[in-house]
């Protein structure tokens, strides 16, 4: 597998430090901590930070991996290939990360979604579905061999997704028009729909030179 080349070499320890913001994110919202214990937190996690900015080349690297394109051949791949993004990145604190699986002609989506994505009570907030459906969206268009930007995203809900529970998203290329791909998707827990999805995206020709046409 081919790995981003920002965590080329320290995949495991940019892993387990994603993870250990992911905790702490968690518990700044959960905790009930006396101000004097906030405080000391605090004053520990800017020393952290300070540690962590300090390792910052400048400019800052690029987080998109443009070159790994064609290296998603499974969901595995794909996460690596996307080794920041912000709803299947491993190494990103601010997802969850959504596992991405390659199930020809379908992409699937699988998420147990927890407290820091909360919207109404006990329930995923409606932006970090759709945020998911885009990704799972889009894998769906790497398994067709169609991979492109997303040009419009619908999402319609059934019912609340709720927090804590597992889910799976599933989506699959149902027709291209030249450049334009579209694909659709669904959202199940518990066995029933609870949200569904509709995208068009823009197939973008790697090679600067073709002549292209909409």
């Amino acid at each position: 597998m081919r790995f981003h080349p920002g965590v080329q070499g320290r995949a495991t320890e940019m892993a387990d430090l994603a993870q250990a913001v992911r905790r702490l994110v968690a518990a700044t919202m959960l905790n009930r901590g006396e101000p004097a214990e906030l405080v000391a937190c605090t004053r520990e996690l800017a020393m952290l930070a300070d540690r962590l900015e300090a390792q910052i080349p400048s400019p800052p690297p690029p987080l998109t991996d443009v070159e790994a394109g064609g290296t998603m051949v499974d969901g595995a791949s794909m996460s690596e290939a996307l080794a920041f993004d912000v709803v299947i990145g491993r190494y990103s604190p601010l997802a969850l990360p959504v596992e991405i699986e390659f199930d020809p002609p379908r992409a699937l989506g699988r998420a147990v979604f927890t407290a820091p994505y909360e919207g109404p009570p006990g329930c995923v907030h409606g932006a970090v579905i759709a945020a998911t459906f885009d990704i799972v969206l889009t894998a769906a268009n790497v398994v067709g061999g169609m991979p492109g930007l997303t040009a419009s995203l619908s999402t319609r809900f059934a019912r609340p997704i709720l927090l804590n529970e597992p889910t799976t998203f599933e989506a699959t290329v149902v027709r291209m028009e030249g450049r334009r791909i579209h694909t659709r998707g669904q959202a199940v827990q518990h066995g029933v729909v609870a949200a569904d999805s509709e995208g068009v995206f823009v197939h973008v020709d790697r090679e600067p030179d073709r002549p292209r046409s909409t």
